[in-house]
């Protein structure tokens, strides 16, 4: 089967009648990697919100080229409040590159799942208000753990609901991203599917959704830091159907967990992969914003260039 990019290229060339050369043959040229700071890095879900405007300011002092938003870290979602986002950071030269969403598919009852399918679509109204081209989906998980310390220590792994198994979720996630489809179409929007701690902990059910929903307004947000395993196997797999990347660092140590990701290694596989997506990064460590983002970027930097 054909990754994303090899099915993109292959639609782009038949539109201009040529013949169709698939990605992973084409001789991709070099492209500057560019980088965007996930507000997300600036505030850790603490009592106190990290205000967006400051980390739109911070991103840009210190040269990203975008900011990914963090929709919980919103003060409001008033109009005006919207547009001052969006007017600061065209001020600034950087672009708004994805607005990072929350919600739960893993749900038995389907009222539920259309408060979901709702917010989602919602959250597509707020993209379009602020110029953003993408929403960060996650799955959802089944929460009988409770406890997202004792969910890192199974991986992610939870045990179903009773009288449920993992199918059961899978069809749950597809005919609720299928529901918002339409919204998402109509608005220009694409919707990407995290690799997420829940259903898409796995690698291979997250592209069964992806490849079973079939759209070119899905895709995959390839998240660094959220391999069970083998972080470099997982990105191999993942990457070829990846729209954008989140990357994550963790000085001064992680809040919930700590990884040493080679981004060196990291950089070469997207390389081979054609990978020319938006990298996000999301800072997950211990130690202030004002210093670990911009060690983080440096570091993206030095791996990509």
């Amino acid at each position: 089967m054909l990754s994303r990019r090899a099915l993109l290229a292959a639609g782009a060339a038949a539109a201009a009648g040529s013949q169709f050369v698939p990605a992973q043959a084409a001789e991709t040229p070099r492209r500057r990697q560019r980088f965007a700071v996930s507000t997300y890095s600036y505030w850790h879900f603490t009592p106190e919100k990290y205000p967006i405007d400051k980390a739109i300011d911070h991103a840009a002092r210190l040269g990203f080229d975008g900011v990914e938003l963090l929709h919980r870290q919103f003060e409001s979602e008033s109009t005006a409040y919207l547009n001052k986002i969006k007017r600061q950071a065209l001020e600034y030269g950087l672009d708004l590159v994805m607005l990072s969403i929350h919600q739960n598919f893993v749900k038995p009852d389907p009222a539920e799942r259309k408060k979901m399918i709702d917010h989602t679509i919602h959250c597509i109204d707020l993209a379009v208000q602020l110029g953003i081209p993408a929403v960060r989906l996650n799955s959802g998980r089944w929460e009988t753990i409770q406890s997202f310390d004792d969910l890192m220590k199974v991986k992610g792994d939870e045990p179903p609901l009773p009288g449920y198994q993992k199918s059961d979720a899978i069809k749950w996630c597809i005919d609720s991203i299928q529901q918002c489809l339409p919204a998402a179409e109509k608005a220009g929007v694409v919707l990407a599917l995290e690799n997420h701690w829940g259903l898409t902990t796995s690698v291979d059910t997250l592209l069964e959704i992806v490849q079973t929903v079939n759209s070119p307004w899905l895709g995959i947000n390839l998240d660094t830091g959220n391999f069970p395993g083998d972080p470099y196997a997982g990105l191999e797999k993942v990457v070829p159907h990846a729209i954008i990347s989140q990357a994550k660092t963790y000085y001064g140590g992680g809040v919930w967990y700590t990884l040493d990701l080679d981004y060196k290694r990291i950089a070469e596989i997207y390389r081979k992969a054609g990978f020319h997506g938006y990298i996000s990064l999301e800072m997950e460590g211990k130690e202030p914003a004002e210093t670990a983002v911009a060690k983080s970027l440096a570091m993206l930097r030095a791996a990509f260039a």
